[in-house]
């Protein structure tokens, strides 16, 4: 067990702590197990509480380019209100629920590279620091596995994945921002779009699927971004045809053509068709506090919004472009398509936060 000594507001010779989670990734609405591990430092303390907060690091567009930053997208307060002797020894097992919007860092044990953590913060006597930061696993809901499993049987290729501060209007989004997961066009699409983007936004019965594709222009036409957006139920997954399904969504998504069916499968569909899709809107009405500061492409609330009109693209990512072919997307990033320096990055991400949080100690 590695105690991991707090030296901000706390002070140097404060309580250490070690939070431990339980083994495997979990899905989005899944219950996050772990316990918080307390060791006294010079003198008795009143613990005041044991927060948890869910990190993400995203990107935002704004005037100059892009940023990256940090959200706390949800925190959990799991123990307080008692005294920690002096090198005395406190476990605090907890279990809290993740946000059903919570994006997807893995799929079949393979990260996709986007990087989420779990946060401590110790409230002691009146002074608060957060130290102890652990990475998140969250592996898809079936749902959002057939889908990308469809996808890549189809002949889609994963490119990177992303999280993009900001709200999708129209939606019931929950969270700041939204995932992105870029795929590479099947060949027989690729005649008419450069790029296909997935995002997921999770609820308790259902899963909204918004496709959104980059169009490539004609002799006579400039090429525009087309969106479409389905919904499907969590307990309509079992026994259907995806491959079928979501072939339909792409040539929906491909010919711009708006659908209004009530398929079993999914509640309804709608492609977004002309004008701008993404409103102005308070993308979290909790609160959440812009990590990239002011002046920088935001409203008069500190918002950043998407605009579908300025033709959207995302960077490349963290990853390199993977080619998955007829075996799905799935197999494709189990095969070790999926770039190593997306592994050693987030690898390094997490050391390098402990370096600087304070000192370890067996």
């Amino acid at each position: 067990m590695v105690f991991k000594r707090l030296l901000g507001a706390i002070g140097v010779d404060g309580p250490s702590v070690d939070t431990v989670l339980d083994h495997g990734a979990v899905p989005p609405g899944g219950v996050l197990s772990g316990q918080v591990h307390l060791r006294g430092g010079g003198s008795a303390v009143d613990v005041e509480h044991i927060a948890l907060e869910l990190v993400a690091r995203v990107e935002a567009e704004h005037d100059e380019g892009e940023s990256e930053g940090f959200v706390v997208f949800e925190r959990f307060v799991v123990g307080g209100a008692f005294r920690l002797g002096e090198e005395a020894l406190f476990s605090v097992p907890f279990q809290v629920t993740l946000p059903w919007e919570t994006p997807v860092s893995e799929l079949y044990g393979q990260q996709l590279g986007i990087v989420l953590g779990v946060r401590t913060e110790l409230a002691v006597s009146g002074a608060r620091d957060k130290g102890d930061l652990d990475p998140l696993a969250v592996r898809p809901l079936p749902v959002q596995e057939a889908v990308l499993e469809a996808l890549g049987q189809l002949g889609f290729g994963f490119r990177s994945a992303d999280l993009e501060y900001g709200r999708i209007g129209g939606t019931d989004q929950r969270l700041p921002f939204y995932q992105e997961i870029e795929l590479t066009p099947a060949p027989q699409y690729a005649h008419a779009v450069g790029e296909i983007e997935v995002t997921f936004l999770a609820g308790p019965d259902r899963t909204e699927v918004i496709l959104e594709a980059d169009r490539r222009g004609g002799l006579f036409s400039e090429g525009h971004d087309a969106l479409a957006r389905f919904t499907v139920g969590h307990r309509d997954v079992p026994g259907r045809d995806w491959n079928t399904e979501v072939d339909g969504w792409i040539r929906q998504l491909v010919e711009h053509r708006a659908a209004h069916g009530s398929g079993a499968g999914y509640g309804h569909s709608a492609a977004y068709g002309h004008g701008d899709p993404y409103a102005h809107g308070d993308p979290y009405p909790g609160g959440y506090q812009d990590p990239y500061g002011s002046g920088h492409g935001y409203d008069e609330h500190g918002r950043h919004d998407r605009r579908h009109d300025e033709h959207h693209r995302s960077g490349p990512g963290l990853g390199t472009a993977v080619a998955a072919g007829a075996a799905g997307l799935a197999v494709g990033v189990v095969g070790g398509l999926v770039a190593a320096e997306v592994v050693d990055e987030i690898g390094d991400f997490f050391e390098g936060d402990d370096d600087e949080g304070g000192d370890d100690e067996d």
